[in-house]
């Protein structure tokens, strides 16, 4: 039975949008999906731009913390009123709503998930209203170890040739893993190692789109 780990909650992003619908949390589905009802009906929403690991994937195991991100959105929405916020995409291609999640105390829920280290960025245009706050809590997250960041997060390891022969010989840039420092400028097809943690100035370039990991395929 996965443990509820200490919260960290993100301050409140704005007001609930005036275009926002107010609807009621009828189930919570997993870590980034509610069933609600909208004038009676019940409708899937999927949240935008975010992905928790699975937990009623049909075909792919229980995906490490997982159980957790479900946990934490059911605290945070289960049986609650939630506005709806709409971005450019209507429904995705399994019919079920995009929306973005918000309180009404102005906690925007998407933003909430992936500053606690519950959910991952996964954001695609046209639907990237908050990318830039999305990218900047998962920052923090990582360098915190925060939920799936200190639970899960896997390092590949490199051959003891590929790596520095001191410590000095890594740039310090690159969290858990030892890659040389500039220059010569590397790319990700140089090096063995996958979905690390950047932080500072990263000097080789490995976070093209400045959401903490480095080289993510």
């Amino acid at each position: 039975m996965p443990v509820e780990p200490e919260i960290v909650e993100s301050e409140p992003l704005a007001s609930v949008p005036m275009d926002a619908l107010a609807v009621q949390v009828v189930r919570v589905v997993d870590g980034d999906t509610i069933v609600v009802s909208i004038e009676g009906l019940s409708q899937t929403v999927r949240y935008i731009g975010v992905d928790t690991p699975e937990t009623v994937h049909p075909t792919r195991p229980v995906e490490c913390y997982g159980p957790e991100a479900s946990i934490r959105n059911k605290a945070l929405v289960e049986g609650q009123t939630v506005y709806l916020e709409r971005d450019i995409t209507e429904i995705d291609r399994f019919g079920r709503l995009l929306r973005y999640i918000w309180l009404e105390n102005g906690t925007l829920v998407n933003l909430e998930l992936v500053a606690g280290g519950y959910a991952e960025v996964n954001t695609f245009p046209p639907d990237d209203k908050y990318e830039g706050e999305y990218i900047s809590a998962q920052r923090q997250a990582i360098v915190l170890g925060l939920g799936m960041w200190g639970a899960c997060l896997e390092v590949s390891a490199a051959p003891d040739s590929d790596r520095g022969s001191t410590v000095g010989d890594c740039d310090p840039s690159y969290l858990g893993v030892c890659i040389p420092p500039y220059p010569p400028d590397l790319d990700c097809s140089e090096i063995a190692f996958r979905r690390f943690v950047v932080t500072g100035s990263d000097p080789h370039s490995f976070d093209g789109d400045g959401n903490g990991l480095g080289c993510e395929s």
